[in-house]
């Protein structure tokens, strides 16, 4: 069998395009191999000049690297041209042949050699050939093989097209030509001398660059600041620029700086003042240059200062510039000639330093003129509310500055109502106006707290002023330090905002706050935003007040309904809806908005007394209350009495550590007064928890045996009222008797205490007999509502009256299941969709407030998924 250097026809047709395809991927091979080199060293110059590196290094470095990288392309050229040869059809055709199982190329092309004449022979053998040619149809072309990773082990061809599409992307092709003008090639000689030139404005400015080459003004306009880049190229010393545009003042020049002048090729200056700017030569150019000034920025206090009722300070202002204002500050300090120099303000000021602010500044956008303001609270500052100074300025980029107007304004702060709250403040700014007041202040907390039950609602409160007074007495004696004076300082303001705020668990005396402290505002003529604040607080605390009243009216439907019927028929109870409190409150703020004071105390009063008839209304409604109600009123009243006693021992176990004390201050919450000691009972009424008939004589029986006497009193009233609890035989029931067994041992145990003169395992043990009882109407309320549960289903409608038309203290109907609903006298027209506006914006507004309680924030948050 030999092989023919002919292709067949029939051949020749199959393997036309997959051969021709086979020997261009066989060029390429050949030509990537040879010329890889080559083109790396080409991508890497053209990133070089397209990046315009040029630009930054010297011109003899730049001809160097261009020297360099040419004799390097000449060196990868001429190796590729040696090792590059195309490929023959030969090997084309054996490439293909590989790729095909059996090589069909070569076995076609085949011609026989043993057996030629045997017919037999010949048979087989065309049989043969015809399976290969048959076997041609599926010839494709071979794939090339363009992977040179032997011969660039370190991938140099990959660093050099990554640096050439970095070059495309932030480069440009024109930054190329450049090179051309770089030294005094015979080209440039010959082409004549040239120049290049660029204005660039300061960055804040946000303004392009200029290309002088392209400018045939006569007039340029540009921000003083602006810097001004010139090259010369061609022959030395043909070019030269004369400007008066830097403000520079030149010496006079010597014939050695003439001719360094003369050959240098780069200048560069800044414009700093009107001029001109000419280059002299051929090709030259000149310019009136304006250079215009940055201007300072301004700024301005804009429109009123703005109080919460919380003391924080809305400051608005304006600032503006030219280009962009950098930042801001305020600064206070105290104007001590606007101050009234009375009281505990008569003496010098100590030294402090002034208040610095950053003043805030747009995040986003434009900086050139702008609004905002300046949120903060100066409460606790010992300047606040007292005359200062505030200065506003601004700065540029430029470090330009700009003030405005000092003025002289009372520094915004919070506002106490309560008197005591009040008085405590005042006292407060006197001891961090000077530490000399010390002594003073200590003897005029004495003095506002000479008769505390008119002034105290809490026992607590009163100990707290005076622990502060005992502690301000101490150091006045001697030199109070920093620290001391800002832990005062701060214990007078915890003490101030409780005073302030009172206690907001109890819905009824807040509500009666909210309005003595709106009645309060108006009559001192606070303003418009302090008195909104106090009337949305109103709104707040008779929304809370009415929930409770309808919560109580539930329960007692539930529990009694025949107490509910005896109220249905009760002529004299106060029916009026929430829509109609809602009217009279939005009438009062309509009237104070309008400025009518005394319209607005008015309805304030009436307000009040509308409230007031509601809860005697409610009173009314309590007779004939059940047994689980009464047991629960009775504990309640005892665990009121022991908070007494327990408040009682613990004065006692002060006065034993400061003897007589109580003679100087006057007497304490919840103490009497008129003690005589000649068999004189201690006071005018009765201590808390105390029974008719107990008191401290002065004769024969002492302080402790007396408590002792009205501890053994309530443990006695104790054992009484858990002999009748209701719910027995449920597991909350007897979990409640447990809890009372336990409250009357611990009552035992202070008992014994208090007559062995212990104090403190006195007080430790009240404590104990307190969380037992809490513990135990707890669970008492878990029976009683076990209970309920259990006759709902049996009542049903058995009683004949319809559940439907019993009322709540407000006149809404209760449903048959006890809820509150109603679907009378409800707002039609727009009044509908305006209503559902306000209560949808009041629920997101409560739900964004985090220092709610958790179960309150849930229950937003499912009203709102739900609406």
């Amino acid at each position: 069998m030999t092989a023919r250097d002919d292709l067949p026809n029939e051949i020749n047709t199959a393997l036309r395009w997959p051969l021709f395809l086979t020997r261009l991927g066989m060029g390429a091979e050949t030509i990537v191999r040879a010329f890889w080199p080559f083109w790396s060293v080409i991508f890497a110059v053209l990133a070089f000049l397209m990046l315009g590196l040029q630009d930054y290094l010297p011109v003899e470095a730049v001809w160097t690297v261009i020297g360099i990288s040419g004799l390097g392309a000449l060196w990868a050229f001429v190796r590729g041209v040696r090792r590059f040869s195309w490929p023959t059809q030969a090997s084309a055709l054996a490439r293909l042949d590989a790729t095909l199982p059996g090589n069909p190329i070569l076995a076609s092309m085949d011609s026989q050699a043993i057996g030629a004449g045997d017919a037999a022979s010949s048979t087989v053998w065309k049989a043969h050939q015809a399976r290969m040619v048959a076997r041609l149809k599926n010839a494709r072309a071979a794939e090339p093989d363009l992977r040179v990773a032997k011969a660039d082990p370190f991938a140099l061809r990959y660093v050099a097209v990554l640096a050439f599409l970095v070059a495309g992307v932030f480069g440009s092709v024109l930054k190329v030509q450049t090179v051309s003008a770089m030294g005094p090639t015979g080209s440039d000689l010959a082409s004549g001398p040239t120049w290049e030139g660029w204005l660039e404005p300061p960055y804040y400015t946000g303004l392009p660059s200029i290309y002088l080459n392209d400018i045939d003004v006569a007039q340029l306009e540009t921000p003083q600041g602006s810097r001004v880049t010139l090259r010369f190229y061609g022959e030395v010393g043909a070019l030269s620029v004369s400007e008066t545009v830097s403000g520079s003042v030149s010496p006079i020049a010597t014939p050695e700086d003439l001719i360094a002048a003369s050959t240098n090729t780069a200048q560069e200056f800044n414009v700093e003042q009107s001029g001109r700017l000419e280059i002299d030569g051929p090709g030259g150019r000149s310019w009136n240059v304006v250079a215009t000034p940055d201007r300072a920025p301004e700024v301005n206090r804009d429109g009123e200062i703005e109080v919460s009722y919380d003391g924080e300070a809305q400051i608005p202002f304006t600032a503006k510039d030219d280009y962009a204002v950098a930042n801001g500050t305020m600064r206070i300090e105290l104007a001590l000639d606007a101050v009234n120099r009375r009281y505990g303000l008569r003496i010098d000021p100590e030294s402090r330093a002034m208040i610095e602010l950053p003043l805030p500044m747009p995040i986003a956008g434009d900086r050139s003129e702008f609004t905002e303001t300046l949120v903060d609270n100066f409460s606790e500052h010992p300047w606040a509310n007292l005359p200062v100074t505030i200065s506003l300025s601004v700065v540029d980029e430029a470090d330009q500055m700009g003030e405005a107007p000092s003025e002289v304004i009372d520094l915004p702060g919070r506002r106490f109502f309560d008197p005591m709250a009040a008085a405590i403040i005042d006292l407060r700014r006197s001891l961090l106006w000077n530490r000399e007041n010390a002594a003073d202040i200590a003897m005029l907390m004495r003095a506002i707290s000479h008769r505390p039950d008119d002034v105290f609602r809490s026992s607590t409160d009163f100990l707290r002023l005076r622990t502060i007074m005992r502690r301000v007495e101490a150091l006045s004696q001697v030199q109070m330090t920093d620290d001391q004076q800002a832990e005062i300082s701060q214990a007078m303001w915890d003490l101030a905002l409780r005073l302030e705020e009172g206690d907001l668990e109890d819905a009824l005396e807040r509500l009666q706050r909210a309005q003595d402290r709106l009645s309060e505002a108006m009559r001192n003529g606070a303003s418009d935003q302090e008195i909104a604040e106090l009337m949305q607080e109103l709104r707040e605390a008779t929304d809370d007040y009415l929930r409770q009243l309808s919560r109580q009216a539930q329960r007692d439907a539930q529990e009694n309904p025949d107490q509910e019927m005896t109220q249905n028929q009760n002529q004299n109870m106060m029916e009026m809806s929430q829509n109609d409190l809602q009217e009279m409150m939005d009438r009062i703020q309509e009237l104070m908005e309008q400025g009518r004071m005394a319209e607005a105390q008015e309805a304030l009063e009436q307000l009040r007394q509308m409230m007031e008839n509601m809860q005697v209304t409610q009173g009314q409604g309590q007779q004939g209350q059940s047994p689980g109600e009464q047991a629960m009123e009775g504990l309640a009243e005892t665990l009121r009495d022991q908070q007494g006693l327990s408040d009682q021992a613990f004065r006692d176990l002060q006065e034993q550590f400061n003897p007589g004390q109580q003679g100087q201050q006057g007497q304490q919450p919840g103490q009497q007064q008129g003690q005589q000691g000649q068999g004189q009972q201690q006071g005018q009424g009765q201590q808390p928890g105390q029974q008719p008939g107990q008191g401290q004589n002065g004769e024969g029986q002492s302080l402790e045996e007396s408590l002792a006497e009205r501890q053994r009193a309530l443990r006695q009233e104790l054992n009484r009222q858990s002999q009748n609890l209701p719910g027995a035989g449920t597991e909350a029931g007897d979990a409640a008797r447990e809890a009372l067994d336990r409250a009357e041992g611990a009552m035992e145990g202070a008992e014994e205490a208090l007559r062995g003169d212990d104090l403190a395992g006195a007080i430790d043990n009240q404590s104990e007999a307190m969380e037992a009882l809490r513990e135990g109407m707890r669970n008492l309320g878990e029976a009683m509502a076990q209970q309920q549960q259990q006759g709902q289903g049996q009542q049903g409608m058995a009683d004949g009256t319809d559940p439907g038309q019993q009322r709540d203290p407000l006149g809404r109907n209760v449903g048959s299941n006890g809820q509150i609903g109603s679907n009378e006298n409800l707002l039609q027209g727009e009044d509908v969709y305006r209503r559902a506006r306000e209560l949808l914006d009041e629920i997101r507004r409560r739900s964004g407030e985090g220092e709610r309680p958790e179960e309150e924030l849930e229950y937003l948050e499912r009203l709102l998924d739900r609406f």
